[in-house]
């Protein structure tokens, strides 16, 4: 029973990384149209399901366990480790397949991130020229630490 719970909380994790990996193309997709707006809810929406992932990986570890304990192999074992050791070939088989769909995913993951690491530098280069172009002063401090500012209003034209 314990490795059927263990395919469940792989197939939930490999849940989570596609919800993940849509996150990211979500995002990526409102860096690329200048709709930054959205940026702020994107992040958040990521940060919870990374955090659902930290939940579901505690839980895997536990699960491990239980079936390394189960398939007579050492508690502190990987997943990798473990396929190894499964007891028919069926479970080798399905413990891989989530072992492999995991990685792909884990891997596209990555590459998005890079990508909107990427799009998010050149999104603030080009707010801090937008702003230095308008010859407000940023970053300073005065000897109080209040931001040093002009006081007067700005608009940007957009239509330039």
């Amino acid at each position: 029973m314990a490795a059927h719970d263990l395919s469940l909380q792989l197939w939930r994790e490999r849940e989570l990384l596609e919800l993940m990996l849509f996150k990211l193309e979500t995002l990526q997709m409102f860096l690329a149209t200048g709709r930054t707006r959205w940026v702020g809810h994107a992040a958040n929406e990521i940060e919870r399901v990374s955090g659902a992932m930290s939940d579901g990986a505690l839980a895997r570890d536990t699960l491990v366990v239980s079936v390394a304990e189960t398939w007579g192999v050492p508690e502190a074992t990987t997943l990798r480790e473990l396929i190894e050791a499964a007891p028919t070939p069926a479970w080798r088989e399905v413990l891989d397949g989530h072992l492999q769909a995991m990685t792909a995913l884990v891997a596209e993951i990555g590459e998005m991130k890079k990508v909107n690491e990427q799009r998010l530098r050149e999104a603030l280069r080009v707010t801090q020229e937008s702003v230095a172009g308008l010859g407000i002063v940023t970053g300073a401090y005065d000897t109080s630490g209040d931001v040093v500012r002009d006081g007067g209003a700005r608009f940007l034209d957009t239509e330039a």
